[in-house]
């Protein structure tokens, strides 16, 4: 079922959703010339995706096929994700103030995520993803091509702390 021409939800006004399974509200805000499939309260379906974030890919198609990263941020309503230092876009800055110069800088444009493959750092290889439940019943992914599991508790405390230290930083 798709919204059609009347969008009122989906012009410029910031739509949330809260997910069944996670407490955390998701803010979407999508373009008038962004006509996406809505749920009968009017709100963007939002799709599962193979990559989530702290997860290191490998770019498969585009103009930085090949390069390496981590991913940042995740947009779920349009399946896009936000790599470290990949597809760099140079945006054009203006002055907010009177003496202020204006500025050129350089930001990381969303990718599909088609457009990148989970990427294992010791082998050195793209795989796609399985999953597999392990003997005390936890779910996990792991890389079809090495086994190797991403879903550890280890990997987990990595990326809380790497977040935590950013947010500190961020603060100070």
């Amino acid at each position: 079922m798709e919204c059609g021409l009347t969008m009122i939800c989906l012009l410029h006004v910031p739509a949330q959703v809260k997910s069944p399974d996670k407490p955390c509200l998701i803010v979407v805000k999508l373009k008038r010339w962004e006509r996406k499939e809505c749920k009968p309260n009017s709100l963007p379906i939002l799709h599962k995706m193979h990559v989530k974030v702290g997860d290191t890919v490998k770019v498969i198609a585009g103009d930085d096929k090949g390069k390496v990263g981590e991913i940042k941020k995740i947009f779920r309503h349009n399946s896009t994700v936000v790599v470290n230092d990949i597809n760099l876009k140079t945006k054009h800055m203006k002055s907010r103030e009177q003496d202020e110069p204006g500025q050129i800088i350089k930001i990381e444009a969303p990718i599909h995520s088609s457009n990148v493959m989970l990427y294992s750092k010791e082998k050195n290889v793209a795989s796609r993803v399985g999953h597999k439940v392990l003997e005390d019943g936890t779910r996990v992914r792991y890389l079809i091509k090495t086994g190797e599991i991403i879903d550890t508790a280890e990997n987990w405390k990595k990326l809380k702390e790497a977040s935590e230290t950013a947010e500190a930083a961020a603060a100070a």
